[in-house]
């Protein structure tokens, strides 16, 4: 039954047949096969038939929450019983959004340090797209924002405030100056993160709010990218504070707050809220509420 559940998982996160079995490590017909032997032992339909996947019927939604339950649930059952026998261990999946991915650091760290078994995959993604994998256990955590678009019915732990600067050269007309009014940004060639990402979207929101049709010569979903583009002096980006301390700017490039309005909003990890959590759900839990202790987030420590 678990098995058939995985590959009902897999159709959801991939919506394609091909894809869904390709990432399963099985063949087609044998995904099609698991999920047509779901479908006869609950004897309702659970996909919408025709030439290629369309969604799926009423029950097969109920059942993906189902599926999100007993997968995830047997996942941390094994864990939990395998850490009686032996040192907490495994492979830890963890997403962010790319302005976030400075203070992954201090997390994966932290766990670590405490359980040296366990080991990481890093991802950058979009927070739409974190949300939909922790839901489908495609990944065990994410880094997003908390307090700007829903996050669903996840645990969420708050990290920090993420605020804005405008980095520019110095030949800008902005060098020097102590701080940059958003609605000063009329005709400045900018690079930013893509519409995909909801950082772009805070920042399009802003502009907007103070009538500023922004000129943004250069996207992408790397901030690393961005970064390269405004070294060379020909462009302007905006950038969260962590982040540009991460990257740790070059001396000719400035840092200037934008004001008028201050826009901060709350980055945070978000988790499936099982219980009991497995073991390493748990060190990253702990780790999270640690660090949120350390930057004024939370009002007390937990208790490790």
């Amino acid at each position: 039954m678990i098995d058939k559940l995985e590959l009902f998982l897999a159709l959801a996160r991939a919506r394609h047949f091909g894809r869904a079995a390709e990432e399963a490590g099985v063949s087609q017909p044998t995904l099609s096969a698991g999920v047509k032997q779901l479908e006869e032992m609950l004897g309702v339909p659970l996909v919408v038939r025709g030439s290629r996947f369309q969604g799926f019927t009423a029950e097969g939604e109920r059942l993906l929450e189902w599926s999100r339950r007993l997968v995830g649930d047997w996942r941390s059952m094994r864990q939990d019983i395998e850490a009686l026998r032996k040192t907490v261990c495994g492979h830890f999946r963890l997403a962010a959004v790319p302005t976030a991915l400075a203070m992954v650091p201090k997390l994966t760290i932290a766990v670590i340090d405490k359980h040296p078994g366990v080991d990481f995959l890093i991802l950058a993604s979009n927070s739409q797209k974190i949300i939909e994998q922790v839901e489908n256990l495609a990944i065990d955590a994410g880094l997003t924002y908390l307090d700007n678009e829903p996050v669903g019915n996840l645990i969420q732990i708050p990290l920090y405030r993420e605020r804005y600067h405008l980095i520019t050269g110095p030949a800008s007309d902005f060098s020097g100056r102590d701080e940059v009014h958003w609605s000063e940004l009329q005709d400045v060639p900018l690079c930013l993160l893509s519409p995909d990402m909801q950082n772009r979207r805070i920042i399009d929101r802003a502009l907007h709010q103070v009538g500023v049709k922004a000129e943004v010569a250069v996207e992408s979903n790397s901030m690393t990218a961005l970064a390269a583009h405004v070294r060379t002096g020909r462009w302007t980006s905006i950038m969260p504070t962590v982040l540009m301390e991460a990257l740790g700017l070059p001396a000719e490039l400035e840092a200037i707050p934008l004001v008028d309005p201050v826009i901060e909003h709350t980055i945070g990890l978000v988790m499936m809220d099982r219980q009991p959590h497995s073991p390493m759900a748990a060190a990253m839990i702990a780790a999270a509420r640690k660090l949120s202790a350390k930057q004024g987030m939370l009002p007390h420590p937990p208790i490790a």
